[in-house]
């Protein structure tokens, strides 16, 4: 075996890092006083029988080996008993130390060996860890660090991790070598159940790592917010495997009379490396993420749910939409639509995670419309007519009223259209009856993440799934934009302006790709952009007056960039540790964290 490392090593086809048994082994060479156990004797017989020479250069390699690999620029670290991430990098005495010997107690078990402490369990890096020293008989990741050492040596399995796949390949020993002195235990045995979660897993302040936008800090603050919707309103944590994040709306237009147009959304796509887009319909609903089992066993073993319990609908905070009834009912005509489209099938799913939006608004958002949209609409419908009747008696009358009842007669006019925006989201539902779900995006299954499948691919499947069922589900009207065509980027604009005329909230322009990393890292997934009309009810009837234009020209988009980024990137996070398999208070960490981020400071209007 040592020829063969120090040969593959030599010849540059490896890399090696040492381990505590060649440490011992170099001291021992090299006269000093060990205790000879652990194989270190049969170790010691052999070389002896190949020569001074060949035993020399065993000394020299094992002794020249460096504590730990840093690879793929600082993205995995390989150490032999595995390594905290304030010691990546480094070099001294306590950080070779750790990376032979692991973070021992200072105690030994029953069997004579260090009690190790779980470092994993608290390490939140970046970095992903593959470590050994500690023979387990299942690999399993803790917070993006994972244990290979399956006990070769004791009959176990010889196991080698694929990077960047994340992909385990073992072959079993061909015989027992060594007696273990203590019995080999699965990875998690020592560890808590995968259902359990702990407080101390999302209070105070958090540091979550993604995969794809790095390290994402939540405030004690934050955490202590989220902690309270989380407990009180939220849907139970096994169901919410995911939130969707928050979207930011297109950099500001400069154009008369709009605040908001799609050349803005395409030039910021340009700048961000995108050449395709796609323009999609934005319905105007509340977001609704769907959690769709097959069957009631696969959402009892995968998710414990209780019997007659087949899924979720959720909001983007985690609450429910319906009645445990009017849940199953909904859940119950998805699921036949995906096996009408032959989706489950497709997949290979046992479970689907669908994002979408539920219609109407006033379906969740009743009181909201009634309480601030319809009583606002309705206190200027009666005050701004009485208005301009006396003002235009009192012009009649040859007072200088002019710009008084013209203001007036425009306020009025602003009321008139901002009733109009309002009861477009507004129809009467019993039930199901009147409800529609649609869906835009398939989010994951059991089998997998679709977040690298472009957007034409997701909303052919929408399509499918409202053919299926066309009474509750619905389609996404949208349009391909080639960014450096002129002539389509104009048809995408003339596409809103009808869109918009007819009613419609607007669009939102994605990057056709899907998932997108530009020269300054990952791209936002998405770009609102609203319609004049619907912006009424954002900003206030008034709002397209000049000089209340100009004032919220000034608006501030950068934290709402940043806060949409985080928590998109969260959110892929949380989907890939629950396509993994991870534990739910793995799968947790992330969910909670977009719930938390939710608290900052931004512009609710943006």
């Amino acid at each position: 075996m040592l020829r063969l490392v120090m040969g593959m090593v030599g010849a540059g086809h490896a890399m090696a890092v040492p381990g505590n048994h060649e440490n011992k082994l170099v001291r021992a060479l090299r006269g000093r006083n060990v205790k000879v156990s652990h194989g270190l004797a049969e170790t010691l017989e052999q070389l002896s029988a190949e020569g001074e020479e060949f035993t020399r250069e065993v000394e020299l390699f094992c002794d020249g080996l460096v504590s730990h690999l840093v690879l793929d620029g600082g993205r995995l670290v390989v150490a032999h008993a595995g390594l905290k991430e304030e010691y990546h990098g480094r070099a001294s005495g306590r950080v070779r130390s750790f990376a032979l010997y692991g973070d021992t107690t200072g105690e030994t078990d029953e069997y004579g060996l260090p009690v190790r402490y779980p470092w994993a369990n608290d390490y939140r890096g970046r970095a992903m860890v593959v470590y050994g020293h500690t023979p387990t008989v299942d690999p399993e990741w803790v917070n993006n660090t994972i244990c290979v050492d399956t006990g070769c040596v004791f009959g176990g399995r010889l196991t080698a991790l694929r990077y960047p796949e994340r992909e385990l390949v073992s072959v079993p020993a061909e015989r027992e070598w060594y007696q273990p002195v203590k019995p080999l235990r699965p990875a998690g045995e020592d560890r808590r159940g995968p259902g359990e979660l702990d407080l101390t897993d999302v209070t105070g302040r958090r540091v979550v790592a993604t995969a794809h936008h790095g390290r994402i800090t939540v405030r004690e603050d934050q955490a202590a917010g989220a902690l309270e919707v989380m407990s009180r309103f939220a849907l139970h944590p096994r169901w919410l495997i995911y939130l969707p994040p928050t979207m930011a709306p297109c950099p500001t237009s400069a154009r008369p009379e709009f605040l908001e147009h799609p050349d803005e959304a395409f030039h910021a796509y340009r700048g961000a490396g995108v050449t395709r887009v796609v323009c999609e319909e934005k319905h105007m609903g509340s977001r609704a993420v769907t959690l769709v089992c097959r069957d009631e066993r696969v959402a009892r073993d995968r998710f414990g749910a209780d019997p007659g319990v087949t899924g979720a609908v959720y909001t983007r905070t985690g609450r429910r939409f319906f009645d445990a009834e009017r849940t199953e009912q909904l859940l119950a005509r998805v699921r036949a639509a995906a096996d009408r489209a032959g989706l489950w099938a497709e997949l290979d799913a046992a479970w689907l995670l669908l994002d979408g939006e539920l219609l109407p608004w006033s379906a969740k958002a009743e009181d909201l419309l009634r309480q601030q949209y319809a009583a606002v609409g309705a206190a200027a419908r009666s005050a701004l007519p009485a208005a301009v009747a006396v003002l235009r008696r009192a012009s009649d009358r040859g007072l200088d009223v002019a710009d008084l009842l013209a203001r007036t007669r425009s306020r009025a006019a602003n009321a008139e259209a901002f009733t109009r925006a309002y009861r477009g989201y507004h129809w009467p539902t019993d039930g199901l009856s009147g409800v529609a779900l649609a869906p835009f995006q398939v989010l994951a299954s059991d089998r997998a993440g679709y977040e690298t499948q472009d957007h034409g691919w997701h909303l052919a499947i929408a399509d499918r799934l409202a053919a299926a069922d066309p009474d509750l589900l619905r389609g996404t009207r949208r349009l391909p934009v080639d960014l450096d065509d002129p002539a389509s980027t104009a048809a995408a604009v003339s596409w809103w302006e009808e869109l918009t005329g007819t009613g419609g909230e607007g669009m939102v322009v994605k990057p056709a790709a899907n998932l997108v990393h530009g020269p300054r890292g990952l791209v936002q997934p998405g770009l609102k952009v609203r319609g004049r009309e619907y912006l009424r009810l954002v900003y206030g009837p008034d709002y397209l007056e000049p000089g209340n234009l100009d004032r919220l020209r000034q608006r501030h988009l950068g934290r709402k960039r940043s806060l949409a980024l985080r928590e998109y990137a969260l959110g892929l996070e949380s989907l890939r540790r629950a396509v993994a398999g991870e534990p739910l208070w793995r799968v947790h960490e992330p969910v909670f964290a977009v719930l938390a981020l939710e608290s900052e400071a931004v512009d609710p209007r943006l």
